[in-house]
């Protein structure tokens, strides 16, 4: 592996798993991804109907989507700690054990108060899976496959928000919201079962009995320069994710669409259809993230999802029609390729990589907690804003973040393709006008790759 001889030591042969075992390892843990997807993405049809059974105003709709961003963000931010003290391993069977106990109430459910119960503990969950599914991937991973195993997990998660839309078509005729829920019980007790046999992650095994224990590491190494460009860069990617306008499609395109004038049935199937682009771009950012670079594709990326919401804003300010309709919708599926393909997976990857590895688990806990209190944001006022202002207005504001973004991608993010962790933290030092070897001292200890 290239960079500085003071890397990471090679792992014991008796921990490498095979080829096999790592790609099983991988598919047991980006269930959480799927299960993130799917409990993000199920309500957007689900509240359909939920608002009519419980008889929901536009805020307590709200509130419903609401409830699990602001669980996810608690999630996120609390799952850093224990994931350091206790193991990558333990925290994810926790979150498994989450899910499902989650799933169960929203079945359950017999009003507004239940339900905004049920889904606060999927958030949960999903935020705990949003912070330490992507680290121990990242863990496990060489450097030339570690933006495509950390990718697996965004694959699922577009797989799990596509699922949640092909579910809600299916009961759409009976309007069974519950039995959409209901459906997600089959990959979380996957996941409780598969992540009890998966290994320790080897770099927090090698941490705990390295003598500089990161449990005895320096209360403020998040605020050290070292992890300093690192967290200003993914705060800042984590609030353009969502600023961005992504989850205002995620979670109202049903919604969206039937302010257009389309029957609810209808607009599900034109959600069916966004989400399956969402998962195919993903996929196709696959073999782009280790070739093209993390940089060249956020950068696309960002322009894409600029230029298909300003085109989307005028669609919408047109008069309702057919016309209107296919324009709205070609705008959406052209604004989710862009984002799928690049600040979707690449976000998250970067969240994984930019960190010196005192601060990875606590850096990639405060981004992701970022990332959903931004989304708590969006989930919250995305419709009583359509409704003040017009849907027109808010997705030109969402496409002013996202050219905005475009400028601090070009001045701040590096590339780490193909690189080694301590040889990320080194460009980071450079960029930040900080002396290199400082850095690759402080990188010094960073991930071991598992090699398959």
């Amino acid at each position: 592996m290239p960079g500085p001889t003071a890397g990471p030591t090679a792992p014991d042969p008796a921990e490498v798993p095979s080829r096999a075992r790592l790609s099983l390892f991988t598919a047991v843990v980006a269930l959480g991804g799927l299960l993130f997807g799917f409990d993000t993405g199920v309500i957007s049809g689900a509240l359909l109907f939920i608002r009519t059974d419980f008889g929901l105003n536009s805020f307590e709709e709200g509130a419903v989507i609401s409830a699990l961003l602001l669980g996810a963000a608690v999630g996120a931010l609390g799952s850093g700690r224990p994931a350091d003290r206790f193991g990558r391993k333990k925290v994810l069977v926790a979150i498994a054990l989450t899910f499902t106990l989650g799933l169960l109430a929203a079945v359950l459910a017999r009003d507004f108060t239940g339900l905004v119960a049920a889904r606060a503990v999927l958030g949960l969950a999903v935020g705990g899976a949003s912070t330490v599914v992507p680290l121990y991937l990242a863990e496990i991973a060489p450097p030339n496959l570690r933006g495509r195993l950390v990718t697996a997990n965004q694959i699922l998660l577009t797989v799990g928000i596509l699922v949640s839309y092909l579910i809600n078509l299916w009961y759409a005729d009976s309007a069974d919201w519950r039995a959409m829920f209901a459906v997600g019980l089959v990959p979380s007790v996957a996941m409780l079962l598969g992540t009890l046999a998966i290994p320790e992650s080897p770099e927090w095994l090698r941490a705990r009995t390295a003598t500089t224990d990161r449990a005895r590491r320096p209360p403020g190494a998040l605020l050290s320069p070292a992890a300093r460009p690192a967290l200003l860069i993914g705060m800042t990617l984590a609030a353009v994710q969502q600023f961005g306008g992504i989850n205002s499609i995620i979670y109202y395109a049903p919604s969206i669409m039937a302010r257009a004038g389309l029957p609810a049935a209808d607009s599900i199937t034109y959600s069916v259809v966004i989400g399956s682009v969402n998962v195919l771009a993903t996929i196709a950012a696959v073999p782009l993230i280790d070739r093209a670079g993390r940089r060249p594709l956020l950068l696309a990326s960002l322009g894409g999802m600029a230029l298909s919401l300003v085109a989307l804003g005028v669609a919408f300010g047109l008069p309702a029609g057919p016309a209107t309709n296919v324009t709205a919708l070609i705008c959406m599926v052209t604004y989710v390729a862009s984002f799928a393909i690049g600040l979707g997976p690449v976000f998250w990857i970067l969240a994984a990589e930019l960190f010196p590895p005192e601060a990875r688990a606590r850096g990639g806990a405060v981004c992701a907690l970022v990332n959903w209190a931004a989304n708590f944001v969006v989930g919250q006022m995305f419709l009583p804003a359509a409704d003040l202002v017009g849907q027109a207005w808010v997705f030109a504001f969402f496409a002013a973040v996202s050219s905005s973004a475009v400028v601090f991608v070009l001045r701040t993010v590096p590339e780490t393709k193909n690189r080694s962790l301590p040889e990320v933290q080194r460009e980071l030092a450079e960029r930040s006008g900080r002396r290199p070897a400082d850095t690759v001292r402080a990188g010094s200890a960073a991930v071991p790759s598992v090699q398959g």
